[in-house]
């Protein structure tokens, strides 16, 4: 017993004598170094907070030093928030830096955009006063939005979830009213979870009108309901999410998707721009019949977790479409449903995690469990899988899979489109959906060709000259690219004529 009370009192002196300073300072006397002379915070949403940012301080001088105050110019009225050394605060006292070292200050934002006279908000962090005064300027642009968001029970403190076909769900969001139902460009559009289109409303969003997500949010369109995306060539509409640092440019699920329910109806996305979501479109059922449930032209979706776009039972119609990177794939139909594509581009470089689904799947069945614990598949109509004048590329060895399970129809034609197909280890050798010999479902195909995209990890896919796809594409209606270029003669496959550099 008298041994482990003689440890416990050694540690406890060791801990004493381990945090005793064993090294004297001099005054700080204004010869500090830092890493920038000014911190820029970005722009950030109105009441969103900023990214956390850092600021080094150096000491390059032989002897420890303490900096008798380090402190913000507006004091603790400033919207700023520091952390000097690990001690968060806005006024600091006697701050010591060892000689030849160095300290972290690190330095956050929340901005009221209403609170303040200009929307570039800025402060000084300042180092010690008088003639030793030094100072490091904070700059942050802050941008006014229009928030949409569920409302919060006043008691329980529990945040409105939606009911969908008459069912309480756990997805926190809720109906947009009549007045919320055109969006403008007039400023940012932020969400906080599901906002949703009712039953015979519409969801009208104007050129240029910019949407923003926050995590675990997205756009709902119900039953019977309609989203109509107005964006131009000059004014497109962009879908990401709301952190707008440079950072999380091509960060990939950010945020929910915009799910297209079933019956849902008369769905268009003009010239819009989808990225780092974890669905970029997610679209059920086939709706009435010849009528697309979404029809999508001039549309750029990229970088998400996911799919770029995943219909299930779906009816889709598309033409100057491109779709890049995905965690799974950047097109799937899936359950059946009737998928025709012109002039489009399906290029998955994905990088971020092993993907083990082709840039292109469609197929006709679906696979559940049954009340018996067994796994079941059941099939649905494949009404149709056209695609033409379209690249269909990435990292994978295979980037286009047709999946039949017999027991439904299964309808596809596939004509003048550039298709990555190296089935090196004869895996779909049995699959009679993939022979590209077979002329009634395959027409002018170029397999394995080159598409010499401009920045395939950079997703950029318009084509050089380098291209296999030029001048190859079979004339159609679609006469102008993704890019407004005419395309009436000589036209290439995919969603973009062909680049000649300079």
């Amino acid at each position: 017993m008298k041994y482990i009370q003689t440890v416990l009192i050694l540690i406890a002196i060791i801990a004493v004598s381990s945090c005793r300073k064993d090294f004297s300072t001099i005054a700080s006397s204004g010869k500090l170094e830092f890493s920038k002379d000014t911190v820029f915070l970005d722009t950030i949403f109105s009441n969103i907070g900023s990214s956390t940012y850092n600021l080094k301080v150096y000491n390059r001088s032989d002897d420890a030093i303490s900096i008798p105050q380090i402190r913000l110019e507006n004091g603790i009225t400033s919207n700023y928030r520091l952390n000097v050394d690990g001690i968060p605060g806005k006024i600091f006292q006697d701050i010591e830096i060892l000689a030849n070292d160095s300290i972290f200050v690190f330095v956050e934002t929340t901005i009221d955009f209403s609170a303040v006279p200009d929307p570039l908000y800025t402060d000084k962090i300042l180092f010690d006063s008088g003639d030793n005064q030094q100072d490091v300027d904070l700059v942050t642009l802050v941008q006014d939005a229009t928030f949409i968001f569920p409302e919060r029970d006043p008691i329980t403190m529990e945040i409105d979830q939606l009911t969908l076909d008459g069912q309480a769900t756990t997805i926190q969001g809720r109906y947009l009213e009549d007045s919320e139902l055109t969006f403008t460009n007039e400023k940012p559009y932020v969400i906080y979870g599901y906002a949703a289109i009712p039953a015979n409303k519409t969801l009208t969003i104007e050129a240029g009108a910019r949407i923003h997500f926050h995590d675990n949010s997205g756009l709902i369109i119900d039953d019977e309901g309609t989203l109509k995306v107005n964006g131009t060539l000059s004014d497109k509409v962009t879908f990401e999410g709301d952190r707008l640092e440079p950072f999380f440019d091509n960060v990939p699920g950010q945020w929910g998707t915009i799910w297209m329910r079933a019956g849902s109806k008369d769905n268009e996305l003009n010239h819009t721009v989808i990225k780092n979501g974890i669905i970029g479109v997610l679209v059920d059922s086939l709706g009435t019949a010849g009528v697309p449930t979404l029809k999508i032209d001039n549309t750029e979706i990229y970088n998400n977790s996911s799919f770029g776009i995943l219909g299930r039972e779906a009816q889709i119609e598309g033409s100057n479409v491109v779709i890049g990177d995905a965690g799974q794939a950047s097109l799937a139909g899936t359950v059946g449903g009737s998928y025709n594509f012109t002039h489009s581009t399906f290029a998955n470089y994905w990088n971020n995690s092993l993907r083990t689904l082709p840039a292109v799947l469609i197929n006709n069945f679906f696979v559940f469990q049954n009340d018996q614990g067994q796994e079941v598949a059941e099939t649905r109509d494949l009404i149709a899988a056209n695609f033409t004048n379209c690249i269909i590329d990435g990292s994978n060895n295979v980037e286009f899979v047709l999946d039949k399970l017999d027991g439904g129809l299964f309808n596809y034609f596939i004509e003048n489109n550039l298709i990555k197909f190296d089935d090196f280890n004869n895996s779909f050798v049995n699959n009679n959906e993939l022979n590209f010999n077979d002329t009634t479902h395959y027409l002018n195909n170029i397999i394995n060709g080159n598409p010499d995209f401009i920045g395939r990890f950079d997703e950029d896919f318009r084509i050089g000259g380098d291209s296999d796809a030029i001048n190859k594409a079979k004339a159609t209606s679609i006469s102008i690219d993704l890019l407004g270029m005419d395309r009436t003669t000589a036209p290439d496959i995919g969603a973009y004529q062909h680049i000649i550099s300079e």
